[in-house]
C-alpha cells in the first residue's frame, strides 16, 4: 500500500503530476480535494452560526482556563504555514484562523456523517471529518505537544463520544445512507463498497450479495451510519481458512498488510523516524508484556470501505481484554507539516497522509483494544490482538470475555466511527511464516489464510 494514499477519488481533470487515489483510503491525497472539501464546510459554517454543543462549549473552558492548553492551542495555528497548500489562497490567509473557528467547525462535523462529495465534479469521500480539520495544526511542534496532553485527550474523547451518540441515530442514516450525489447508496458510493469487499476474493458480487441488508427497507435495513459502519458479510462470504488446522492462522481483519517485524525490542525509541515496535508500551505495561520481547508483529490497515469487525485469529481461551485509553490525533514530529522530504516535485507539501504513515508510532500512544489469546496449538501459546484506534475511532469494541474460548474465525470486536489497524503479537521462539507482503493492492480477507506456525515437528 502506498503510505502516500488515503483516499479513492475520480478526477480525472487533475493534471498528472497529482497521485492517483485507491479505493477506500481516509483522506484525499491531493491536498486541492482536501481543502474544496474544507472550502465548504467553512462556508457554510460561516453562513450559519450556531451556539456551541454542550461539549464544545467544555473544550472552550478548558482551553481559555489551562494556561497550558490555551498557549499550545494558539501556537499550533501560528505555526501552520502561510503559504500554499496550507493557506486557502495565494494571499496566506489561514482556512482555520484559530481555536474557536475550529470549535465551530466541530459544532458542525458532530451532528454530520461522513459523506461522499461530488464538489467540483471529483468524487470521493472524507471519512474522517475532525481528522481533515485538524490535519495541519496537528503536524507542528505545538500540536505535537497538545495531542499528547491528557486532559485534552480526555477532552477529545468526549467530544468524539458526543459524534459517536449522533452516529448512532436514526437521524444519522437519513443524512448519510441514501442514493443523493452525497450519499453511501450513490452509484459511486456502492461500486466502491462492493469492489473494495469483491477484491479481497476476487469475486463480482453485489452489495446486497455481500452484507447483511434489506434494499427494500429504509437505508438497506442499517438504523444508523455506525450500524451501516459494523455491518456484517451474509454468511459464507468469508469461509475460516482450514477451520480443523491449528496450525494456519485466520486473518482478524479485512485489511492491507501494513508491516512485519521480527525480533522486536522490549522498549524502543517508537517516536523516531523508524518507528521500532515497542512491546512494552504497545501492550501498556502489562506483565505478559516481557513474553513478547524477540517477537513477531503483524500489522495491517483497514480502509474506509473495509469490513471493521475482529475475528480470532486462533482457536483459545481469552486470557485477558480491555481498552487502552490513549490519544487521537498524535502524530509524530517527523509526520508534520515542516518536514521538508513531505514535498512534491511541484513543491506542494506531500498531503494528509500523516496517520497512515505514523501506524507504528500509534500503536504505543493511540487509544486501543488489547486482547490475549491463549492458543490452543501449544507452538503459538499465548498471542496477542491489538485494535487500534486511527483519528476519529473514539470506541474500540471487545465482544468477549476473559475466561471465554474462541474458535479460529469467531468475531472478538469491532472498531467504530473511523479509520483503524491492528497488529498480531507473538511470543520469541513462536516459528510464523507465510505472512502477505506488505504494500499489497487488496486486502487480505478477514479470517482467510494469513500465515502458517511452524510446529518442530
Amino acid at each position: 500500500m502506498d503510505k502516500h494514499t488515503k483516499i479513492h477519488a475520480r478526477h480525472d481533470d487533475v493534471p498528472k503530476e497529482h497521485r492517483v487515489h485507491r479505493t477506500g483510503d481516509w483522506l484525499p491525497g491531493d491536498h486541492r480535494i482536501h481543502k474544496e472539501w474544507l472550502s465548504g464546510v467553512i462556508e457554510h459554517v460561516d453562513k450559519n452560526p450556531k451556539d456551541l454543543h454542550p461539549v464544545l462549549q467544555e473544550f472552550k473552558t478548558l482551553i481559555e482556563t489551562d494556561t497550558r492548553v490555551y498557549m499550545l492551542m494558539q501556537s499550533m495555528f501560528e505555526q501552520v504555514p502561510t503559504k500554499p497548500p496550507y493557506s486557502s489562497d495565494p494571499t496566506g490567509h489561514r482556512q482555520i484562523r484559530d481555536y474557536e473557528h475550529m470549535l465551530q467547525l466541530f459544532n458542525h462535523l458532530i451532528t454530520t456523517p461522513p459523506q461522499w462529495s461530488d464538489r467540483s465534479h471529483r468524487v470521493g469521500m472524507v471519512g474522517v471529518p475532525i481528522n481533515a480539520v485538524l490535519d495541519w495544526p496537528m503536524g507542528t511542534p505545538s500540536g505535537f505537544a497538545l495531542f499528547l496532553d491528557p486532559g485534552v485527550n480526555r477532552m477529545l474523547k468526549k467530544v468524539l463520544d458526543a459524534w459517536g451518540e449522533y452516529l448512532r441515530s436514526g437521524e444519522s442514516a437519513k443524512q448519510a445512507l441514501n442514493d443523493g450525489p452525497n450519499g453511501w447508496f450513490s452509484a459511486d458510493g456502492t461500486a466502491d463498497l462492493t469492489t473494495v469487499a469483491n477484491g479481497a476474493v476476487g469475486t463480482s458480487h453485489t452489495f446486497e450479495d455481500i452484507f447483511e441488508c434489506d434494499p427494500s427497507r429504509p437505508y438497506h435495513g442499517f438504523a444508523s451510519w455506525d450500524a451501516f459502519f459494523t455491518r456484517k458479510f451474509r454468511e459464507n462470504v468469508r469461509p475460516v481458512a482450514a477451520p480443523n488446522d491449528d496450525n494456519v492462522i485466520a486473518n482478524a481483519c479485512e485489511s492491507k498488510a501494513y508491516n512485519v517485524a521480527r525480533n522486536v525490542a522490549l522498549r524502543d525509541a517508537f517516536w523516531i523516524k523508524g518507528q521500532p515496535y515497542s512491546v512494552l508500551d504497545m501492550l501498556a505495561y502489562d506483565e505478559r508484556a516481557p513474553l513478547f520481547a524477540g517477537g513477531t508483529v503483524y500489522q495491517a490497515f483497514l480502509s474506509a470501505l473495509s469490513y471493521h469487525r475482529w475475528h480470532a485469529p486462533v482457536s483459545g481461551r481469552i486470557v485477558r481484554a480491555y481498552v487502552k485509553e490513549g490519544t487521537y490525533y498524535s502524530e509524530p514530529l517527523f509526520e508534520g507539516v515542516g518536514d521538508p522530504a513531505k514535498r512534491d516535485t511541484d513543491g506542494d507539501a506531500i498531503n494528509m497522509q500523516n496517520e497512515n504513515a505514523s501506524q507504528v508510532y500509534l500503536t504505543a500512544v493511540a487509544t486501543r483494544a488489547i486482547i490475549f489469546i491463549e492458543a490452543d496449538n501449544p507452538a503459538i501459546g499465548l498471542m496477542a490482538f491489538l485494535g487500534v484506534g486511527m483519528t476519529e475511532v473514539s470506541t474500540c469494541e471487545i465482544t468477549v470475555r476473559e475466561g471465554d474460548h474462541v474458535k479460529k474465525g469467531d468475531e472478538i470486536g469491532m472498531f467504530h466511527f473511523g479509520g483503524s489497524t491492528h497488529c498480531l503479537m507473538f511470543r520469541k521462539g513462536v516459528d510464523v511464516q507465510g505472512f502477505p507482503d506488505p504494500g499489497g493492492a487488496e486486502n487480505v480477507p478477514v479470517r482467510g489464510k494469513l500465515a502458517v506456525v511452524k510446529s518442530g515437528v
